[in-house]
């Protein structure tokens, strides 16, 4: 087996990306701390073709140079916008037609592999912060609640690899 080179991969231009359909998610990221966290989670959201994402509180904004040594880019094609607080994302979301579910551990959760997308839905997906997690005030508001299944001696994902997990479950469900 040969490994593909760069020119082999055909991959969309920043204009081509920006052009094309895409997931109908928000990615929410409420009080990420981690630059690096964020630009990478720019990229996967770039690899998933997502809508856009949402920047909350102390979530730091591109152009950064420690979000790019992850992003590689990304910050360039997918849409971003800042809000001094998660609740004011979720606020508008809600106004743009986006069922707000928070990704975390919680009461009443729905298992990720359980969750059933509608054909039609918008979805805002809510990232905590690494220690904290989904903000209380946030939780108080959300529609759903979807949690991934673990089965370790750790008691969470990192912010990343959860971001990734559940970007795919949605884009193999939704298949755009």
């Amino acid at each position: 087996m040969r490994k593909l080179k760069l020119d082999e991969l055909n991959r969309a231009t920043v204009d081509e990306f920006k052009a094309q359909d895409k997931l109908p998610v928000a990615v929410v990221l409420d009080n990420v701390r981690s630059m690096h966290n964020i630009g990478s989670i720019f990229r996967t959201s770039d690899g998933f073709a997502v809508e856009q994402i949402c920047l909350c509180g102390i979530t730091a904004q591109p152009p950064h140079r420690e979000i790019e040594k992850t992003a590689l880019g990304a910050t360039q094609s997918v849409h971003w916008t800042y809000y001094e607080t998660p609740l004011q994302a979720v606020e508008q979301l809600r106004k743009d037609g986006y069922e707000i579910i928070a990704i975390e551990q919680a009461e009443n959760s729905t298992m990720l592999h359980e969750f059933k997308p509608t054909e039609d839905g918008k979805y805002a997906l809510i990232f905590g912060n690494e220690v904290n997690g989904v903000s209380d005030e946030v939780m108080q508001v959300i529609d759903a609640c979807i949690e991934i299944p673990q089965f370790g001696t750790k008691h969470s994902f990192n912010v990343v690899v959860s971001a990734g997990i559940v970007l795919w479950d949605f884009f193999a469900k939704m298949a755009i």
